[in-house]
């Protein structure tokens, strides 16, 4: 893919994705991009922040290299790049050392732009060996509240993010996040020693997305009750596996369409449940905080949760997915006393002793034979039932130790994890041609592959679906494996077939258990992080006198100006509100008139913090009075 450093961004964002113009502040944060200035963006949930990095990727030669945490936010991003025909990759574990090496040279050799890689990547020999050979142009430091203990996503190997970049010292960076506290924004800055740093925040209210608490016994009549009233797309959001089942039937029963979704579904249940809600084929999505990374629905009408979230920046991350249309949007807490009980209990079940995380961590070593010191950044697929049921281990809590583990940076667990069957040929077409007429009984596929793949088979791995090649040959879909099986014997191809177990990735060479006393400072202070991290959310949930978007705005070191005008305590005081806001648009309309003339555009522009129709009535109640006028082109002025 050829530079395309003669296209202004705004050309960039038409041919790619079709709109004409930035959202603010998108403009302004490419801008100190492509000035090569190290750039913080703070952008809510719904911001348009991938575009932040991309589109001043795309306009400089070199290829953007993309830190990220989660396999399937990398997968979905690379996914919407190579729809939009830019050429993207990503290193993630459970890739075999044949991938890795395609996509590396991919990067150096070829013509992409984007390598998505996690944290744990950067440390390996193999990459920062490959990566001096890459021209890099951007570094890109996504979710970088994974950097700071007091972000609620901590990731130990963000902290040694610095350790890769210091070796590139002309290269910008920008780090991006939707949710990150004035300490936590702070430990961004000081952690990737960011230098002469362009700061740019997004308000966090959203003004379309109406934020309400209710504590009430019955929620479910509740949950019925609001879905009645809000038509349209909804998301509800349930904080154990068990309980997106009986909610989703308890709504089928009651009429109203739904289905369930968790992480220990398998991958084509996942899927086609998620598609089946994106394109409206059910009304409502009952979920784990699996559901909604990575999902760009636009017109989700309301966002419940029956189950309370563990702290203020999930449950803004969850209720934002909603109103991202910008049209109204609901957003609604469900909770009684008891709620608030069981979320300080589920704390310290999540936060195991270390003395509780070494016999898991020494069984899924036995279970997996790796011996001490080996295993660096290996992954392996891992039946956890089965490695339950060997080491006799109780189930619930295996889970919470397992994500203790990854708290330490020992391991990660990529429960949800599926990657479709790739092949690439390893051989040249030539050799293809005269494999295929020595060996007339694999014709037939070659040929199917190359008709539906095309010639990049040659070049990298592509996703490939058996049973596409079975549909096109006539034959069953084990007879397609097989043969492809076989062409990997000869060496003609290799062929990665599909998984949906969950694979295990050791992001340490293997450790002996007792040493493990070492790194029990971490778990210590991630309880005491996350029992903090719950008081300003149970704070929120008993605070019925301050509006609720002034609240959660306020926590992420915000100020506003007035009140939402629409969340449950707005409307209980929406006549002393009207008047109040009335006040402060129109002191503040004559102070911006004190400036000089301006047009409607620019006034609608300046006081964005203020609803248009808000505006609007205050600039006629101030003609009326004579305070203002109009002029020509739709002028207005202030009156001496």
């Amino acid at each position: 893919m050829e530079s395309e450093t003669n296209i202004l961004p705004e050309g960039l964002l038409r041919k790619y994705w079709g709109y004409d113009q930035f959202r603010y502040p998108q403009k302004e944060i490419i801008q100190s991009v492509l000035d090569n200035k190290d750039t913080l963006a703070l952008l809510p949930t719904g911001g348009g922040k991938s575009i932040c990095f991309q589109i001043p990727a795309l306009a400089k030669e070199g290829i953007c290299i993309v830190i990220s945490p989660l396999i399937a936010l990398m997968k979905d991003q690379v996914e919407q790049l190579s729809k939009r025909g830019i050429k993207a990759s990503a290193i993630f574990s459970g890739m075999t050392k044949r991938q890795i090496d395609i996509t590396l040279d991919n990067c150096i050799y070829g013509d992409h732009k984007f390598l998505y890689v996690s944290p744990e990547r950067l440390k390996t020999d193999l990459f920062k060996e490959r990566s001096k050979k890459m021209n890099i142009n951007l570094i890109a430091i996504d979710e970088a509240h994974c950097i700071s203990q007091w972000g609620y996503d901590f990731r130990p190997a963000y902290l040694e993010i610095r350790g890769f970049t210091e070796t590139l010292a002309d290269v910008p960076q920008i780090a991006l996040t939707a949710s990150a506290t004035p300490r936590v924004e702070q430990d961004i800055l000081e952690k990737l020693e960011l230098s002469d740093t362009s700061t740019f925040r997004k308000s966090f209210a959203r003004e379309n997305l109406t934020y309400s608490v209710f504590e009430l016994e019955n929620k479910e009549s509740k949950l019925l009750d609001i879905l009645n009233k809000v038509p349209g797309s909804a998301i509800v959001y349930v904080r154990s596996r068990n309980k997106t089942k009986t909610i989703s039937e308890f709504l089928n029963k009651n009429r109203i369409s739904s289905a369930y979704y968790h992480g220990g579904l398998g991958y084509d249940e996942r899927n086609r449940k998620q598609e089946l809600w994106i394109s409206s084929k059910f009304r409502v999505m009952v979920a784990t905080n699996a559901f909604g990374m990575g999902i760009d629905k636009p017109n989700v009408r309301s966002v419940v949760h029956l189950d309370i979230p563990p702290d203020i920046e999930s449950y803004y991350q969850e209720a934002g997915r909603g109103g991202r249309d910008g049209h109204r949007a609901y957003a609604v807490m469900l909770y009684h006393q008891s709620d608030i009980d069981d979320l300080k209990n589920k704390i310290e079940q999540s936060n195991p002793s270390i003395e509780e995380v070494k016999p898991v961590y020494q069984s899924i070593s036995n279970y997996l034979k790796i011996a001490v010191g080996s295993a660096f950044m290996a992954s392996y697929d891992i039946n956890l039932d089965d490695l339950v049921k060997n080491f006799k281990l109780e189930k619930k809590s295996v889970f919470y130790r397992i994500k203790a583990l990854q708290t330490m940076g020992l391991i990660e667990l990529n429960e949800s994890f599926f990657t479709n069957s790739q092949i690439t040929f390893l051989v040249k077409n030539e050799d293809v041609y005269r494999f295929e007429i020595e060996h007339k009984e694999f014709e037939g596929i070659l040929k199917c592959i190359l008709r539906l793949y095309g010639g990049e088979v040659y070049q990298s791995y592509v996703n490939i679906q058996e049973s596409d090649v079975s549909r096109l040959l006539k034959i069953s879909v084990s007879e397609v494996c097989k043969k492809l099986r076989k062409l990997k014997e000869f060496s003609i191809l290799d062929y990665q077939e599909k998984s949906d177990l969950p694979k295990i990735t050791f992001l340490t060479p293997r450790l002996n258990a007792n040493d493990l006393e070492k790194e029990s400072s971490i778990l210590k202070e991630r309880r005491t992080v996350n029992l903090e991290k719950a008081d300003p959310l149970i704070k929120y949930l008993k605070t019925d006198s301050v509006c609720r978007t002034r609240q959660l705005v306020s926590y992420f070191g915000e100020e506003m100006k007035i009140d939402c005008g629409y969340c449950d305590y707005c409307l209980k005081n929406r006549s002393t509100y009207n008047e109040e806001v009335s006040k402060i648009v129109g002191e503040t309309l004559l102070n911006t008139l004190e400036e000089g003339p301006f047009t409607l555009e620019r006034i609608y522009l300046t006081l964005r913090s203020f609803k248009k129709d808000m505006i609007n009535s205050v600039i006629r109640v101030l003609l009326d009075q004579g305070k203002i006028r109009y002029k020509e082109n739709d002028i207005i002025e202030k009156v001496d």
